[in-house]
């Protein structure tokens, strides 16, 4: 019972707007027709809160939320609300063309925002990642569902169509309606059921993603038909070469003026939520675009959404902020608004409701068909062709969007509406109980296994899931190595780097920008050595230079704010006599997120640009050290050279006193976990370990005694009246002949100084 009132509690927002409709429809019942901004708020309100209330109930019972918002504008519409109370509902959502279209004016900026919505996750890696298989399974699952749909419109009675003349258009229409799939839903429930990462989910994903995209253009180019009325050869190859010459674009130099946009928008303009308002200009200008050369504003939304998914300083807060803008408000009226369109008392003629069932049957035989076929022609099992045919047999939110099109530009009929939506109700009903079915239980290969194992390591790490490093630089040969220690871990992901110069003004005037030229080639040049994989990305990084233009603490802390998640510092001067330079300390005290410092010593000195780097990384099974271990293992997976693991256990050490009993199990253990690191990214390594020794001494000792030439350090910051790393890392940095790279968690007050 309790399971049930937890269920239904929801529910409680759909007898309020009841109320709300009907005290609305007692103030408005004596008004004019006019249009009224007190019937647009209370429509608004009501889509809103019936949507999310039933949006809420569809999610706790396993479908998605879109269903819900569907079936609130169906209830408020003629469907029901419409035959039970037909005065009032007219009250509420009237005729008249002045207040109809302020609901639709909303719909029609949702509709792009929906679209900017899909394309942001929409993951072009993905599909490049699964690579021909995706796109053979694609085009399978494309091509047979739009023959059926196209063919059901040519024998379509003339009555369901409101233009008979134009039947080649109204049949391409239906052949693309059928042959889509919702790449939202899909990835919503592969994502539920934790297969996003597998073999057969990316598949499934990436081909939604691919059928998503080719329906759009072809969308595109039937807008573009419909409006000329006729098949004009003239009119189609420009709608044809202005798309694919807009996309040509898009993924070349509109890729590269979108990240810049967003970068200058984060880091240049202090106004509230300017990146979301950089994104949303983008997409009204890229929807202008499309329009322009005669195609849906639609595509040019996707595609914007595509671009701004890809940006790499995109940061999560931005993410959500506009998601939550999209989700709690756009698509709650988009959706009832569409429900309102559908009136279902049309499907009581049994031949309506004869031809919808046989849309549904059309639609989801040769959606499956189509996708079983394609995927067991790609190489899949029996059993993962099942869910890929499960998956794409879903049509929702996309679906419902190409109908409210579809009716708006006059291709559609309003019965023929309502057929399409229903369809796009059940299959997507269907989908995602039918999808669970044939994932359930499906085995795992070995490299699958590994694979998933290696992600789920890099989804906790730290360097996977860095974004935006800040180099912050003088004019030193410190500064010099610095940036080629950075530039490597940013030439493994094409992370785009800022280079703040924070040296002497003066002698940075006396040598122009010669300096600032110089590091951005060291980072460049660093990123270039790392050996390309599979995503194309590595060895490519955007490298933008900027010079201090205030005190050094206010210039860092403004810096802070535009969302850098790890800053290098590589200054001349690291040390004082019992502390750390002046500088490195105002730094630090400004920054509050992870630190890297940087020391060059030794060889380094003379050759800040090595061609490799043979690595000394302690380790001690805390989480810090592990940050300094995976820093070093990617350091050496950018380039040449060598990486050793020094474990020390001293007598403070409990594992160690009980060493000889238990078999140094804790040591193995902290070792075999650096080894195991090492191996997800194909590392030799070699380990060490030393007994009853402090762990200052030994590490030196391992410096003096092999050939390494840079220790990297995972500490904590602790607390003290000055920056201080502890003894350990302070006697490392001072007595070690060879470079040392200080890499902190940011947080300050972890470890007590009397400990450290």
């Amino acid at each position: 019972m309790c399971m049930l009132w937890s269920l239904l509690r929801p529910a409680g927002l759909v007898p309020a707007a009841l109320v709300l409709t009907t005290i609305a429809a007692g103030a408005e019942g004596g008004k004019s027709a006019g249009p009224s901004e007190f019937l647009l708020v209370t429509q608004i309100v009501l889509l809103i809160a019936m949507g999310r209330g039933l949006g809420e109930i569809m999610q706790r019972i396993g479908q998605p939320s879109v269903i819900g918002e569907l079936l609130a504008g169906i209830l408020l519409g003629p469907s029901l609300f419409g035959w039970l109370w037909p005065e009032a509902q007219a009250t509420i959502f009237p005729k008249a063309p002045e207040q109809k279209a302020m609901l639709d004016g909303i719909a029609q900026v949702g509709i792009l925002l929906l679209l900017l919505l899909t394309g942001m996750e929409t993951d072009l890696k993905l599909v490049r990642k699964i690579g021909k298989a995706a796109i053979a399974i694609s085009i399978a699952g494309i091509l047979v569902p739009f023959a059926c749909g196209f063919a059901l419109g040519e024998f379509l009675p003339d009555a369901l169509l409101p233009k008979p003349e134009q039947r080649l258009v109204a049949s391409l229409f239906m052949g693309t309606a059928l042959s889509i799939s919702s790449v939202k839903i899909v990835a919503v429930v592969v994502r539920e059921m934790n297969f996003m990462r597998r073999n057969v989910g990316q598949i499934i994903v990436a081909t939604a993603v691919i059928d998503d995209t080719i329906g759009w253009i072809i969308i595109a180019v039937i807008f573009s038909l419909a409006a000329q009325g006729t098949l004009d050869i003239g009119s189609v190859a420009k709608a044809v070469l202005g798309t694919l010459a807009f996309l040509a674009v898009s993924f070349t130099i509109g890729r590269r003026l979108v990240f810049q946009l967003i970068r200058w928008a984060n880091d240049n303009l202090v106004s509230t939520a300017a990146v979301i308002t950089v994104i949303l200009l983008l997409m009204g200008v890229m929807a202008l675009i499309t329009h322009a050369i005669g195609v849906h504003t639609v595509l040019g939304a996707f595609v914007a959404g595509i671009l701004v998914g890809e940006s790499p300083i995109l940061t999560r807060q931005i993410d959500e902020r506009l998601r939550g803008l999209i989700s709690s408000f756009f698509m709650p009226v988009f959706f009832g608004l569409a429900g309102l369109s559908a009136d279902l008392s049309v499907l009581r003629d049994p031949n309506l409701l004869m031809l919808t069932g046989l849309l549904v049957v059309i639609a989801s035989v040769g959606k499956f068909g189509g996708a079983f076929v394609g995927g067991t022609v790609g190489g899949l099992s029996t059993r993962e062709s099942l869910a890929l045919a499960s998956g794409m047999n879903a049509r929702g939110s996309t679906e419902v969007i190409i109908a409210t099109i579809g009716l708006s530009i006059g291709v559609l009929s309003q019965n023929l509406f309502t057929m399409i939506v229903t369809m796009a109700i059940v299959t997507t009903m269907a989908m995602p109980p039918m999808l669970r079915a044939a994932l359930a239980g499906l085995p795992m290969s070995r490299d699958e296994k590994e694979r998933l194992e290696r992600e789920e390591f890099e989804k906790r790490g730290f360097v996977a899931n860095l974004e935006r490093p800040l180099l912050a630089v003088d004019e030193s040969v410190n500064a010099t190595f610095a940036s080629h220690v950075i530039g490597l871990i940013a030439g493994m992901r094409g992370l785009p780097i800022t280079v703040l110069h924070i040296g002497n003004r003066a002698r940075e005037q006396e040598r122009g920008r010669n300096e600032e030229e110089s590091h951005e080639a060291v980072v460049k040049k660093a990123a270039e050595t790392v050996s390309t994989n599979g995503d194309g990305e590595a060895g490519s990084v955007d490298v933008v230079t900027r010079a201090r233009r205030a005190e050094l603490g206010d210039a860092i802390a403004d810096e802070a704010r535009k969302g850098f998640d790890l800053l290098v510092v590589g200054i001349d001067k690291v040390a004082a006599k019992d502390r750390f330079d002046g500088k490195i300390e105002d730094i630090a005290a400004k920054f509050e997120g992870p630190l890297a410092i940087v020391a060059a010593k030794g060889k380094h000195l003379k050759q800040p640009m090595p061609d490799a780097l043979n690595i000394l990384v302690p380790v001690s099974g805390s989480g810090i050290s592990k940050r300094g271990a995976e820093v070093a293992v990617a350091l050496t997976q950018a380039g040449s050279g060598s990486l050793r693991v020094i474990y020390v256990a001293t007598t403070r050490d409990k594992g160690a006193q009980r060493g000889a009993s238990r078999g140094l199990s804790r040591e193995a253990g902290i070792l075999k976990d650096a080894s195991d690191l090492a191996a997800r990214y194909d590392v030799d390594i070699t380990t060490t370990l030393r007994v009853d020794r402090a762990p200052e001494a030994a590490i030196l000792r391992e410096i003096d005694t092999t050939d390494v030439d840079l220790v990297v350090m995972g500490v904590d910051r602790i607390q003290a009246d000055h920056l201080s790393f502890g003894g350990v890392a302070d006697a490392v940095l001072r007595q070690s002949k060879v470079s040392v790279l200080l890499v902190s968690s940011g947080e300050t007050g972890r470890v007590p100084a009397e400990k450290a």
